[in-house]
C-alpha cells in the first residue's frame, strides 16, 4: 500500500511515518517543513505547498493522511485568516483532488476541540458542537468539508483527537503534559490555570495506533471518531505530573493553582472507535511522563523556539 502523509514532518508525523514504514507501507511526505525534517533518511520528503498538488500528483496513492494546518489555539488566534485557509479550506481541497485521483481513503486529523464547552457528560460523535474559538471551528469545517466527498468508492475518516502529549522526534513542549513536565523540571512547580476543566488526553503512541487502525479499516468504513487515552481534569493531570516526577527525581515540586476562567471544557467517549476501528488505548498519563523523562536528553533545552509552534509561526513568512 502506498500512502501520502500531507504535513507529515510535524509532531505527529515524525512518530507516525516511521510506524507506517515498520508496518510495511510505502510512505511519501509533502510538507512545508516549517518545523524542520526529523524523519528517517529513507522517507521521500517533498517541500511543497499542498495547495499546489493536483489529482495528477496523487495518482497511485491508496490513501492520503492529512496532518497539515495550524495546530492549536495560539496559532489560530495569531493568524486567524490562515487558520481557516489551512484548517478548513486546505483539507477539503486535498480531499477533492484525492477523490479525482481515485485514492481509496482520506484520513483527516480533526480535534476534540470542536466540542468547545460541554457539561457533566461524555460526548460522542453525535453530540452537539458548541465551540466558539477559531481553531475548533476551523477543524470542524475541515472535517465537514472532507466528509462531503465520502461515498462507496472513497472512504473518509476523521479522527477527533484529544490533546496529544509525549515525546516525538519533532518535539513540542506547548502541550498540557509536556508543558507541566517542563515547568516541573525547570522551575520546580506545576501551574494549573483551572483545576476543574476537563480534557481528553492522548498519548502520542496511542495517536499513532489510531491512525494505523484507520489505515487498516475496511474501505466500506467512513465517519468521525473520537480518539483519546482517557479523560482527566486539569487538576488531576497536574497532580499526576507532580507525584510521578517527585518519585523519579526525588525532588519536591510545588503546585500553583490560578483558577483562570476557561470556556473550553470537554470529555469524550471513544466507544465508536473501539467498536468500528478496533482502537484500544494502551497508555496512561504516568506512561507519558516516563516517556518524556526517558527521552529528556533529546529536548532538554526547554527554551528552544523549535519546541513551541507559535514561536515558529511568528518567524515564518507565509
Amino acid at each position: 500500500m502506498k500512502i501520502l502523509v500531507a504535513g507529515g514532518a510535524g509532531y505527529v508525523g515524525s512518530s507516525l511515518v516511521p510506524a507506517l514504514i515498520e508496518h510495511g507501507y510505502e510512505v511519501d511526505v509533502v510538507d512545508l517543513l516549517w518545523f524542520g525534517n526529523h524523519l528517517p533518511n529513507e522517507v521521500k520528503v517533498t517541500q511543497r505547498d499542498l495547495f499546489e498538488l493536483t489529482d495528477k500528483d496523487l495518482e497511485g496513492y491508496d490513501q492520503v493522511i492529512f496532518l497539515a494546518g495550524l495546530s492549536n489555539d495560539p496559532m489560530a488566534e495569531f493568524a486567524p485568516a490562515k487558520n481557516f485557509i489551512y484548517n478548513a479550506g486546505l483539507p477539503s481541497y486535498l480531499a477533492f483532488q484525492a477523490k479525482k485521483a481515485k485514492v481509496k481513503r482520506f484520513i483527516y486529523a480533526s480535534s476534540c476541540s470542536v466540542y468547545g464547552y460541554t457539561f457533566d457528560e461524555l460526548y460522542d460523535e453525535k453530540a452537539p458542537i458548541s465551540c466558539n474559538y477559531p481553531y475548533g471551528i476551523s477543524k470542524l469545517q475541515g472535517e465537514q468539508g472532507c466528509m462531503q466527498f465520502a461515498d462507496k468508492d472513497f472512504s473518509v475518516i476523521a479522527l477527533r483527537k484529544g490533546t496529544i502529549c509525549g515525546y516525538s522526534p519533532r518535539m513540542r513542549i506547548d502541550l498540557i503534559i509536556n508543558t507541566m513536565f517542563k515547568s516541573a523540571l525547570k522551575d520546580g512547580k506545576v501551574s494549573i490555570n483551572n483545576p476543574s476543566i476537563w480534557r481528553p488526553i492522548l498519548d502520542i503512541r496511542d495517536a499513532v495506533n489510531a491512525y494505523l487502525r484507520a489505515v487498516q479499516a475496511n474501505y466500506s468504513i467512513s465517519g468521525v471518531f473520537n480518539i483519546a487515552s482517557g479523560n482527566f481534569t486539569v487538576g488531576q493531570v497536574g497532580d499526576i505530573v507532580k507525584e510521578e516526577l517527585e518519585k523519579i527525581t526525588s525532588k519536591k515540586i510545588q503546585l500553583e493553582i490560578k483558577n483562570v476562567q476557561d470556556f473550553r471544557n470537554y470529555k469524550v467517549t471513544i466507544e465508536k472507535a473501539k467498536t468500528t476501528l478496533g482502537f484500544q488505548p494502551n497508555y496512561t498519563i504516568k506512561d507519558i511522563i516516563k516517556n518524556l523523562y526517558d527521552n529528556l536528553d533529546k529536548f532538554k533545552d526547554f527554551d528552544n523556539d523549535e519546541y513551541y509552534n507559535i514561536n515558529i509561526l511568528k518567524k515564518t513568512k507565509f
